[in-house]
């Protein structure tokens, strides 16, 4: 897919997956190429929500603030991915904040066109909301089964969901996560010493390398073991 193709990009976002190329391109024509150097917001916590974005080149964050000042991240995006969009939908302002890591090239879906068009086609809509309703599902059961697990075993499952969000194949080894410690620590729901304590594990056990700011999961499949 190139990277020009806003239809090619739309089909690869989950949220899209059940619209026909025909409605692909009735959305692909309200949208708006947007261009993000490294190191700046793209929205902030809090503002008002006007746009979605999709990731067509690029790594961002996703942080939300703490109280107390701190930054939490919540997750990372690459191309093919989405955010932005609930809040564009419902209104409310923005519940998280995105700053690119990397020079990126996004794709704007404009919320006043986006709801319009919505409007006027309700199969679009209606497929929207089973996609939506399918996110809910998977979040519930995730939220879960984390309730339940140990810290190895959500650690794991953090980096597995990574892994499967780069698209690498299956079976490939070698899969670098871009992610400091603190950051996996935050997304699994546990202390960055825990975190340190079992990527030593790993890494005696010859399943993944760390490096700076970086996790390289060498044995995919033998990560899974861990997952309980």
């Amino acid at each position: 897919m190139s990277a020009a193709d806003p239809v090619g990009l739309l089909s690869r976002v989950s949220l899209f997956s059940e619209l026909s190329r025909e409605e692909l391109e009735r959305i692909s024509r309200v949208a708006i190429p947007r261009s993000f150097p490294a190191g700046v917001r793209v929205f902030h916590e809090g503002d008002r929500s006007d746009a979605c974005y999709l990731v067509r080149t690029g790594d961002l964050r996703v942080t939300r603030e703490h109280s107390d000042g701190r930054a939490i991240a919540l997750a990372t995006l690459g191309p093919g991915d989405i955010f932005g969009e609930l809040a564009m939908l419902d209104g409310q302002a923005r519940s998280a904040s995105v700053e690119t890591l990397s020079d990126s090239e996004l794709l704007a879906l404009p919320a006043v066109d986006f709801r319009r068009l919505l409007a006027e086609h309700s199969r679009i809509s209606v497929k929207l909301i089973i996609a939506l309703t399918r996110r809910l599902r998977e979040t519930n059961e995730r939220v879960a089964r984390q309730s339940f697990q140990t810290v190895p075993s959500r650690v794991a499952g953090v980096l597995t969901q990574l892994i499967a969000e780069e698209a690498a194949p299956e079976g490939r080894t070698g899969v670098t996560i871009r992610m400091t410690q603190a950051d996996l620590a935050q997304l699994a729901g546990t202390s960055r010493e825990s975190v340190s304590r079992f990527l030593a594990t790993l890494e005696r056990a010859g399943v993944v390398r760390v490096g700076r700011g970086r996790v390289t999961v060498v044995e995919p499949r033998r990560l899974r073991a861990y997952i309980f």
